[in-house]
């Protein structure tokens, strides 16, 4: 890995890739994805990070936004690279495929399965497009000295933050740094050479990028790489590769708790495994270590944050429902959520801030919105939460409006304004229902246009056009009008309302 990490950024350098330079990453978990995660960091560039899920409009924006001027990416998504390279500045689009870090015979036989999936492609790999793999043959693989300080910048993490409009993070090598450290602190049962972590919680993803892939190399262990969770193929990779630590989602555990063939893996190897992203349900988290010899725990955290800040024991004592305590230099009030000072005592409710060498340096070119977020040192997630009197943590709601659903944030102003562009729809508001696999399911509430009709498969396929598929409402409703104020604001707490009590009535 050192090699190739080496050889790459020696690459990125002859490609004219300066210190503080915007790399962008697409990629889902596949070597390449560590490679060129690392590669960038050791040219002294700024990682900035992609989700394959984005369509058009999406990876236009963080193009632009961010000023990336180089972009590594799966050959598969070219297509999407090109359509919106108008606009932006990328001298050099560097593409790889699945194949390429395949074992031999795998290698042969891939372009055939690829072919009858319909995601091959070949692309002819002249300037500005270059092959992965060829840059880091011809590339020399000597270290490099880049004189890299712990202030400086190491990645742009795009969240939407509390606007719904993405804005990059700006993480310093320290924020991550630290933030490993504290892992390894909370975590000190945790071999350095001899665990083995399950990849499989995307690493674009900033939980996936920290607890998984960063840690995982902090601690010199041993990482199988799955691009995608697939129940079956996890649980074999468990019982193969006797993975010790499995950091994930809520999702992905209950889908194992309830996979009927279970029961025909050895789980036994399993030591250290959080939850993060969203909540963990007491249920899900018994019956996973009834099938393990591993303990479940969950933690909290922000992108703002390189992200955790919270996170219950390993072993001693936790409790369920509670995110657990602050992480080792980590300070955590809850405030009165009007003045944003006073704090709240023991058990009631507030808004939750915390402040730590892993939060953020700020919002990228973004200060009036840093500003409302940073003050004094001090973080303010938007969560309302409160404190026990043992200083344990619960989180009550989350950021107003904002939809959690499979480890993604999903905020309903981005989705409704792409229910608005629909030439049919009238009125629309999105709202999250509580869903046991996804955490929280999206559901669309519509107002037509007089005189129009529409199936949802039409909705639907519009909107998967509009943005990624995480972001795609699961659910739909036909209305002749919203429940609103006086002043017109849609009540959504009533829509969830309802929901809740038909489930209620349903069992």
């Amino acid at each position: 890995l050192n090699s190739e990490v080496n050889r790459l950024a020696n690459a990125l350098i002859a490609l004219g890739v300066e210190k503080g330079d915007r790399v962008g990453l697409m990629l889902p978990n596949l070597p390449q994805a560590l490679i060129g995660y690392y590669g960038i960091l050791r040219a002294g560039a700024i990682v900035v990070e992609i989700s394959p899920l984005y369509v058009e409009r999406e990876l236009k924006h963080l193009i632009a936004d961010s000023g990336a001027q180089v972009i590594i990416a799966l050959d598969i998504f070219y297509p999407r690279i090109v359509a919106v390279i108008n606009g932006v500045h990328l001298k050099a689009i560097i593409l790889t495929g699945v194949r390429d870090y395949l074992p031999r015979i795998l290698k042969l036989l891939y372009p055939i399965k690829a072919k009858m999936e319909g995601q091959w492609i070949k692309v002819k790999k002249t300037r500005p497009v270059y092959d992965l793999k060829d840059l880091i043959i011809r590339s020399r693989g000597d270290d490099l000295c880049i004189d890299v300080s712990p202030d400086d910048t190491a990645l742009l993490q795009y969240t939407g933050g509390t606007t719904g409009i993405p804005k990059g993070v700006v993480l310093t090598h320290r924020n991550l740094m630290v933030n490993l450290l504290q892992c390894a602190c909370w975590m000190p049962s945790l071999k350095k050479g001899e665990e083995v972590f399950l990849g499989v919680i995307p690493f674009f993803h900033v939980y996936g990028m920290t607890a998984c892939m960063n840690f995982c190399i902090y601690l010199a262990s041993t990482i199988v790489v799955l691009p995608k969770f697939k129940v079956e193929e996890v649980l074999k990779s468990i019982a193969r590769y006797k993975t010790s630590v499995f950091m994930g989602v809520q999702a992905m555990y209950v889908a194992i708790n309830n996979y009927e063939k279970v029961k025909n893996y050895s789980l036994s190897s399993i030591k250290v495994c959080i939850s993060g992203a969203g909540p963990l349900h007491a249920e899900v988290q018994e019956r996973f270590e009834g099938l393990t010899r591993g303990k479940l725990v969950e933690g909290y955290g922000l992108t703002e944050a390189s992200p955790v800040t919270h996170c219950n024991p390993i072993f001693g004592m936790r409790k369920k429902g509670s995110i657990g305590l602050p992480f080792p230099d980590t300070d955590a009030r809850i405030v009165d959520p009007v003045d944003g000072k006073k704090d709240m005592p023991a058990g009631e409710i507030g808004e939750l801030i915390v402040k730590g060498p892993q939060v953020m340096k700020g919002y990228w070119m973004r200060t009036d919105e840093t500003n409302a977020v940073l003050r004094d040192g001090w973080l303010y997630t938007g969560d309302l939460a409160r404190m026990d009197e043992d200083g344990f943590f619960y989180i009550v709601e989350r950021k107003k409006d904002m939809i959690k659903t499979g480890g993604e944030n999903v905020y309903p102003r981005e989705v409704e304004e792409a229910l608005f562009r629909h030439p049919k729809i009238k009125d629309a508001v999105v709202v999250g229902i509580p869903d046991e696999f996804r955490g929280e399911l999206i559901k669309a509430y519509i107002v037509l246009k007089d005189g129009e009709s529409a199936a949802v498969e039409e909705i639907t396929d519009f909107c998967k056009k509009e943005m990624a598929g995480f972001k795609v409402p699961r659910a739909l409703e036909f209305r002749k009008e919203l429940p609103k104020t006086l002043v017109g604001k849609v009540l959504r707490r009533v829509l969830l309302e309802e929901e809740l009590e038909k489930m209620k009535r349903q069992g």
